[in-house]
């Protein structure tokens, strides 16, 4: 892994110390301005909204148009012990004159994660240097990325601006990053986004060639891939590259688990026999498949009485049932889930998670994934990742493709 070039320390310099990483401590003490700290200089910068009421206190987590409101919050003389929806996740902190420090800690497939993190009042994400030179930087991309391995991945990049602010996410086989927020000037770009599990920077410049180069990735404490880009409106990025496949098209799913209540629940219960069934492969350490398990738990609503039944199969950091449940159980409120969710008892990270619950089929390389079964039991189509709603029509498009194998499948006959 190459060193950061000199022209991006001097911009992370630039941006979290003389600007003390983009707050504005003018604006109202309504706003807050948060960063996680890495050792590389790669922070992490997010922002929040605190509403407070003499008997009640609520943060609200802000990422271009997506808000996270943090509700569950414990006050300890001058602590606050905040944990996070839907995530396994908190904030430990320590009350500061001008806002909060502390840490971040997280659970991973190895353990917790911490990090250290401080929250001032202001407003602001990032800055860079005035100049009236703007970045031409609207439109697709195409985007490769280099892993510490050597590994090569692709993506696409879209990116819009509101007023002084750059928006955008990146599109994978298994699924886009959300929602991204940041700022650009000059020939530089900057983007983060923080969600309670996943914290990403972005960070590149635009070459005079038109590229976009010197691409910096970070996430997590110390993960760094490094990418570059090349405009590209018209590309696709192909999800079945990632999906999981029957390995016999005569066979049939079989699987038993328990759901959140307890009760053992099977493919083959008479609840969905002779109906249309998308079996749900998800975790709730997922962002992606937080924003899928909102969607299907709207689509179960309306399509239930159409003869369709969902099923979710959670992978779990854990095979701790209890621990597991009470993850699972924040998707089930959030969201009002109304179909099963099944704990597996395999963990996302299980080397034979597939043969120990889905041996039909072969093995799952993305969360979210589908599986789409038609009235005869047979499987019928799969589907990997998921384009949320930071997507914008990418995300509108796959609904409609969605409901349309959905109607189809509903349409055909029972023999």
């Amino acid at each position: 892994m190459n060193k950061p070039s000199l022209f991006m320390r001097t911009i992370v310099l630039f941006c979290l110390v003389v600007m003390g990483w983009g707050c504005k401590n003018n604006a109202p003490h309504t706003s807050m301005c948060a960063i996680i700290q890495r050792e590389d200089g790669y922070s992490i910068v997010f922002n929040m909204e605190e509403q407070r009421t003499d008997t009640s206190r609520i943060w609200v987590i802000r990422n271009g148009e997506e808000r996270i409101e943090v509700s569950d919050i414990e006050e300890r003389g001058d602590s606050l012990v905040v944990h996070l929806p839907f995530f396994e996740a908190e904030f430990r902190l320590k009350t500061t004159s001008t806002g909060y420090t502390g840490t971040w800690s997280k659970a991973t497939s190895k353990g917790w994660q911490t990090m250290p993190i401080d929250i001032e009042y202001g407003e602001g994400r990032y800055a860079l240097a005035s100049t009236k030179q703007r970045v031409p930087i609207t439109g697709g991309w195409r985007v490769e990325f280099s892993k510490p391995d050597g590994r090569k991945g692709i993506a696409k990049a879209e990116f819009q601006i509101k007023g002084d602010t750059l928006l955008g996410t990146f599109l994978t086989p298994t699924g886009d990053y959300r929602f991204l927020e940041g700022t650009f000037n000059g020939d530089s770009m900057l983007l983060s986004t923080f969600d309670g599990t996943h914290a990403f920077f972005f960070s590149a410049r635009l070459s005079q060639e038109g590229q976009l180069v010197n691409g910096i990735f970070a996430s997590g404490p110390t993960h760094v891939e490094q990418w570059t880009a090349v405009r590209d409106e018209a590309m696709q990025i192909d999800e079945s590259t990632a999906a999981m496949q029957v390995k016999n098209a005569e066979s049939r799913l079989d699987f038993v688990f328990s759901d959140l209540d307890g009760n053992r629940v099977g493919i083959n219960d008479d609840r969905f026999k002779g109906k249309v069934v998308v079996v749900q492969i998800m975790g709730s350490w997922c962002p992606n498949c937080m924003d899928e398990t909102q969607f299907l738990s709207s689509f179960y609503t309306e399509y239930a009485s159409k003869g369709v039944e969902v099923i979710g199969l959670a992978y779990e950091y854990t095979t701790d049932s209890i621990r597991a449940r009470k993850n699972l159980d924040r998707f089930r409120k959030k969201f009002d889930v109304r179909y099963p969710m099944l704990i597996t008892g395999v963990t996302s990270s299980d080397s034979l998670k597939t043969e120990k619950t889905l041996p039909q089929m072969t093995p799952i390389k993305a969360y979210p994934s589908m599986i789409f079964i038609g009235k005869d039991g047979m499987v019928r189509k799969t589907h990997a990742g998921y384009s949320g709603p930071a997507t914008g029509k990418h995300h509108e498009a796959f609904k409609e493709e969605f409901k349309s194998v959905i109607d189809a499948l509903v349409n055909e006959p029972l023999n």
